[in-house]
């Protein structure tokens, strides 16, 4: 067997020195004067011979984390692909960046942060459920929440909060967060969830009066929560909820 030509540190170099394109043609093209420039191949090859490490991340990332205290924060993103035609894991995906779905890589982070540092410490490359030979078995976001969450706990951090968008506010996500890992969540709520304010029916979020301080209601199927109420200068309303009354 013909020895690799490059190995990991020659791609995280290229990385370093980039300024605006990482393609692994970019990187051969790149490549010093005077020597045996690969082709864009062997770094294709190269990647392909190493999957997606969390635990290289991890044992990286733990020297720079307070472990009690501080808040997770759980979300994800599109890697814009637009030209991809028969590239792996890009499918389409909602992006915030461009306010619709696009097509991309979608990336799912948790990252600790205490105020000051923000500091990415797992990751899941997303692979559509319809797709069972991905790097991470074809699980659903909501599985990777879950999943990542605990390990999160597996490796003994005691967040203040654990907080995430309106996509991973699923009752088993809110449940295992609040009653199987003891720790409190924050999260959006979308404008439709259910929520009882006075013990009589269960109404639409943003049909209720909230004020500053904001409001204890029973958010169905969950429990009590205290939901609090944002409305930007361009007058955009945002709901958040949490699960810590006080």
């Amino acid at each position: 067997m013909m020895p690799a030509k490059i190995d990991e540190f020659d791609y995280i170099n290229f990385l370093v020195a980039a300024q605006r394109v990482f393609t692994c043609t970019e990187a051969s093209r790149s490549w010093p004067e005077g020597g045996s420039r690969p082709a864009h191949d062997a770094f294709t090859r190269l990647l392909q011979r190493m999957p997606p490490d969390t635990e290289a991340l991890w044992s990286e990332a733990k020297h720079f984390i307070k472990m009690d205290g501080g808040v997770i924060v759980m979300d994800d993103t599109t890697l814009d692909k637009p030209y991809a035609a028969k590239m792996g894991l890009v499918t389409y995906h909602w992006s915030g960046k461009h306010h619709d779905v696009v097509k991309g890589i979608n990336l799912i982070t948790t990252l600790w942060t205490d105020g000051k540092r923000l500091i990415p410490c797992d990751f899941r490359v997303y692979d559509k459920p319809m797709g069972e030979n991905g790097p991470f078995g074809g699980k659903d976001k909501n599985e990777h929440f879950r999943d990542m969450l605990t390990v999160v706990k597996q490796r003994g951090f005691n967040p203040r909060y654990v907080v995430f968008d309106s996509w991973y506010t699923a009752l088993d996500n809110l449940k295992i967060i609040g009653r199987d890992l003891g720790w409190h969540w924050f999260a959006r709520m979308k404008s439709n969830r259910l929520v009882n304010p006075n013990d009589s029916e269960n109404v639409p979020i943003c049909s209720i009066e909230v004020s500053a301080e904001g409001r204890v209601v029973h958010l169905k199927g969950y429990g009590f929560v205290k939901v609090f109420k944002s409305v930007s200068k361009n007058g955009d309303v945002e709901y958040y909820a949490t699960d810590h009354l006080e």
